[in-house]
């Protein structure tokens, strides 16, 4: 019988002879990330060739004819029920044809407010052509019309009412055409400028967020087209163009189109480093990073908004600076530090 030694149990402790000081985990350089390229704005790139994209002619002619022929149908089948209700049932025929005809009265409404909305864009978008080629052309004459065509357009406003009765005072002072429009930007329109930018700043603040915050797919992109097609209808509707559907979809086509034209949308480090501070995308996550680009891109919409709704040019009023509105908009979102 041999005697087996029982095993040890407990830790087995190791002792290690003393080769220096112990290096810190937190002084380990970091690990190097691959190497993916940075927000591009893919929301607001996404939104804008949406709304701006045209179909085909063979496409519109598709939908226009499927349009007629479906509102055609609908209207025979109606007007067939309704006859032969009120040959059955006449009580109850009547009270359908009633309920048939002011539903087509408030459709005529809506189309009537529809084109009086766009009316009232073009109304403004004549005024801005008119001031341009009078302070162009050093036309006084034109340029007091223009104000007076400016001044019954924003009658009735309580916040035009001060630079209103400013412009009637020292107007008839002036006796060259940019130094009238001047006066009319800074005492009438400033008030105005001072909403539109606050409405910039506010839907950039809300795209960057929606970004950075829902990782639902395609949400960035739904939150930037309806960001955006509610600013530039605000940014109408302060200037005084109200826009209905219709007009809020062409104007904000007339505005992503520029912007597109001249390659506007895009941006990118070299536009936000300057405003957020030098190299602050490379310090935040992917995701929000792209929500500030978003929300950049945003705020140049809005200042392309500002530029074609206004009813005059700007002569003397400083142009807004997409810059200037970025940094007062995105700023909160992130720390300097």
């Amino acid at each position: 019988m041999t005697d087996d030694p029982s095993p040890r149990r407990g830790p087995v402790l190791i002792e290690l002879d003393d080769t220096g000081p112990q290096a810190d985990p937190s002084e380990a350089p970091p690990v190097p990330e691959p190497d993916l390229p940075g927000p591009t704005g893919q929301a607001m790139t996404t939104a804008a060739a949406l709304a701006t994209r045209r179909p085909s002619r063979l496409a519109r002619w598709f939908w226009s004819l499927a349009g007629i022929l479906v509102s055609t149908l609908v209207s025979i089948a109606a007007w067939r029920f309704v006859t032969d209700l009120v040959a059955s049932v006449p009580a109850l025929g009547w009270a359908v044809s009633a309920l048939m005809g002011l539903f087509v009265l408030v459709a005529l409404m809506i189309v009537v407010k529809e084109v009086a909305a766009l009316s009232r864009l073009a109304r403004v978008d004549a005024l801005h052509r008119a001031a341009d080629a009078a302070v162009a052309g050093e036309d006084l004459a034109a340029a007091r019309r223009v104000i007076r065509d400016l001044d019954t357009l924003y009658a009735g406003r309580d916040d035009t009412r001060w630079g209103r009765l400013r412009l009637k005072e020292r107007g008839d002072e002036i006796f060259d055409a940019s130094g009238l429009i001047g006066l009319a930007e800074t005492d009438l329109l400033a008030p105005l400028d001072a909403a539109a930018r606050r409405e910039v700043e506010a839907a950039a603040r809300q795209v960057a967020t929606v970004t950075a915050l829902v990782p639902l797919a395609l949400a960035d992109v739904i939150a930037a087209l309806s960001s955006n097609l509610r600013m530039i209808r605000r940014i109408a509707e302060i200037y005084g163009g109200r826009s209905g559907t219709l007009g809020s979809w062409r104007l904000t086509r007339a505005v992503l189109s520029h912007l597109v034209a001249t390659g506007a949308v895009a941006v990118g480090d070299d536009m936000l480093e300057p405003v957020l501070g030098g190299g602050i995308l490379a310090k935040l996550s992917r995701r929000f990073g792209e929500g500030l680009v978003n929300g950049a891109l945003t705020a140049r919409v809005g200042v392309a908004a500002i530029e074609v709704c206004r009813p005059l040019p700007f002569t003397r009023a400083p142009r807004p600076s997409v810059r200037e509105i970025i940094r007062s908009a995105l700023t909160g979102l992130v720390s300097r530090g």
